[in-house]
């Protein structure tokens, strides 16, 4: 059992994980089928198993047969390089980067399935050595193994640098800290190969992805917190007898539209995944000023005087000034400022004579310009008391019309282009 102490180690953290995750996940209703995180933890138990009874087997080759030694061995390697890819998998979900078409991802599987075939085809030219510490594995299977694991290590570190700002701050750290240590034990296996350090850094990234991105109960309160603004939001809302859908709907467009521009390469050094974020979090809080404006105005069915016109365009200062007073303490002053942003500036226009500062062009946020777009698309997509949902032809008509004009052109034409998956979304939400 002495050559394999470090192993039992790393599979106590392991299981630990393993046994609150799966407590947490029945716990909160959460489907374990839902990330790619269950994948990776199983295979990464897996691995650190079938790495302790290697490191038992290779150092008592006299007491096991040659086979199951061999059996063993393929398990491990085959295990570690599947561990390992399914890491560089996450961080290309993580990032948006996995390939939707088929020859993308026959890109992304060759080289792994190449490798396994590797390990599998040559098992049986396995060598062992005798090491300083401990014996270990040689060959061409090892050698594919490791050279593989190290080559998805190194595309993990590129696609997260390449992708640094899409990351959300508070994760940036500790994701570069457990590849880093991942990196640190596959280089001290491949210089030292005696030490048997690998599940070392195997555990370790487990626990940092679990503690950071994938734990139930911070997921839980994320969730608690945005249903919280939701049902708010609702509640304002429903006062001009809507039934709710409009905030679902253009929370929902607001996603949509904000992740096809990043993924088209436009305002990327602003959308980052924290940005996109707390934008789908604000969009329910546009329309938040209107608990100021009275019923009179917000449920008469015929069209507004200039007095009452005026009155209502208030509820985009006054949203703003509601967002400052009651989110003054929540502590997320990035989140805060979003919700201000949207709420006071989601009626301005392009060409700068929206309200209520008659800001224009890239003077308006850009979270507003986005919540402007899906906005104005779901209010005249939609029927109110005063008039009938225009179709939806006329709809996109009028977004393209406004490029330019009353809306940012980049943000107008992408929407425009997404009007498959906008009426998707539409025809799941209508009322």
């Amino acid at each position: 059992m002495e050559y394999c102490k470090m192993q039992l180690g790393c599979l106590v953290v392991l299981f630990y994980v393993a046994f609150v995750y799966i407590g947490e996940c029945r716990q909160f209703k959460k489907n374990l089928k839902d990330t790619l995180f269950d994948e990776l933890l199983t295979m990464a138990v897996v691995s650190v198993i079938f790495d302790g009874i290697t490191a038992y087997t290779v150092n008592n080759l006299e007491t096991v047969h040659p086979v199951v030694n061999k059996l063993f061995h393929l398990l491990y390697m085959v295990s570690l390089e599947s561990v390992i890819f399914f890491l560089f998998l996450y961080i290309m979900l993580l990032t948006g980067m996995y390939p939707q078409k088929l020859a993308g991802r026959l890109v992304v599987f060759g080289p792994y399935v190449l490798s396994v075939g590797v390990i599998v085809f040559n098992i049986d030219s396995i060598k062992y050595i005798e090491g300083n510490i401990s014996n270990y594995s040689s060959g061409i299977s090892a050698y594919s193994c490791f050279i593989m694991a190290a080559v998805y290590i190194i595309l993990s570190i590129v696609i997260f640098c390449k992708n640094w700002s899409y990351f959300k701050y508070g994760n940036r750290s500790s994701i570069l800290t457990y590849l880093l240590v991942l990196v640190g034990t596959s280089a001290v296996q491949f210089f030292f190969n005696d030490l048997l350090v690998t599940s070392i850094g195997v555990t370790v990234f487990v626990l940092g992805i679990y503690m950071n991105s994938e734990d139930p109960a911070l997921q839980e309160l994320s969730k608690f917190h945005n249903e919280t603004v939701i049902s708010f939001a609702g509640l304002v809302e429903s006062r001009d007898n809507s039934t709710g859908g409009h905030i679902k709907r253009t929370s929902r467009y607001v996603k949509l539209l904000a992740e096809e521009l990043r993924k088209r390469g436009y305002y990327r050094d602003i959308l980052t995944k924290d940005y996109i974020d707390n934008l789908i979090k604000a969009a329910p809080m546009h329309d938040i000023g209107k608990i100021a404006v009275s019923d009179a105005i917000l449920q008469k069915p015929g069209k507004l005087t200039d007095e009452e016109y005026a009155e209502m365009k208030q509820h985009a200062s006054k949203g703003g000034d509601i967002i400052r007073e009651v989110f003054r303490n929540l502590g997320d002053e990035d989140y805060r400022k979003m919700a201000f942003d949207v709420a006071r500036y989601h009626h301005e226009k392009w060409n700068g004579k929206g309200y209520p500062e008659g800001l224009q062009r890239k003077d308006i946020p850009l979270c507003a310009r986005i919540m402007a777009v899906a906005d104005v698309f779901d209010a005249i997509s939609e029927k109110r008391c005063y008039r009938d949902a225009m179709p939806m032809d006329k709809c996109f008509e009028i977004i393209g019309q406004g490029s330019g004009q009353d809306f940012d052109p980049i943000v107008a034409e992408t929407f425009i282009d997404i009007r498959e998956k906008v009426e998707e979304v539409h025809s799941e939400l209508m009322n």
